[in-house]
């Protein structure tokens, strides 16, 4: 996880009974030095987890890079030396590129949250430690590719594709039969996200061609109170 997404972007935070990253600092490196030998005694749990924010950036701004995940899954859950290599490299490209843009998240850096809303919500209303970073991003994520499908923003065909990399990856994209969560506590969490502005939540959801996202606060409500309901559902189901 820190490889791939934490250790280049600058920013430091807490959590917060309130929300996740609530409390915190940009504060950047001078540089990253990596050492990859380390991930042959991470537990495969946590090698997932990241595997999830690796997800992330082909669909949010690297197509290549996404269909390249789909043919290198298994050699990266195998820790196939070459390909963590590129794995990890290509995801520092990536938040570089954007975090140089807009270091502050003041636009373009929110696009790397995607997921990260409903996900945020999932571990804070789960209880923190419940799930990792990575597992309640990767829920997250199947939850805004629904949302985008059902606004029309993406077709069937690409929102199956971001299901079926995310199981491929042993990653959930479901809530267990045991989940607390209601859709009352995601409304009350999501309403704290720390991309909330001026009592507006904001969203990053995909559009167009894979590779296609958007930050944005211009959703349609009833779709994403639809989605919500849906996963819930999937709780009792």
């Amino acid at each position: 996880m820190a490889m791939v997404d934490s250790s280049v972007g600058g920013k430091t935070g807490v959590n917060h009974p309130l929300g996740k990253n609530m409390i915190g600092s940009f504060h950047q490196p001078q540089c990253v030095f990596i050492d990859t030998t380390t991930l042959d005694t991470l537990p495969d749990r946590e090698l997932k987890s990241g595997i999830s924010e690796i997800v992330k950036y082909g669909l949010i701004r690297d197509a290549p890079f996404f269909e390249w995940q789909e043919e290198n899954m298994d050699k990266l859950l195998k820790r196939d030396p070459e390909v963590t290599r590129y794995a990890i490299k290509r995801s520092c490209e990536n938040k570089s590129e954007v975090v140089q843009a807009d270091e502050k998240e003041a636009g373009m850096r929110a696009t790397l949250n995607l997921g990260h809303t409903f996900g945020h919500a999932i571990e804070n209303g789960s209880g923190y430690g419940t799930f990792l970073h990575g597992e309640g991003v990767s829920i997250g994520t199947a939850m805004a590719a629904t949302m985008s499908e059902k606004m029309g923003w993406i077709d069937a065909e690409l929102k199956q594709r971001i299901y079926d990399i995310l199981e491929s990856a042993d990653l959930p994209i479901k809530l267990p039969k045991e989940s607390p969560m209601t859709v009352e506590t995601f409304n009350k969490l999501m309403s704290l996200d720390k991309k909330v502005a001026d009592g507006q939540l904001r969203l990053i959801l995909l559009k167009g061609e894979l590779g296609g996202c958007r930050f944005t606060g211009e959703f349609d409500v009833d779709a994403m109170q639809e989605t919500i309901e849906e996963f819930v559902k999937d709780i009792n189901a």
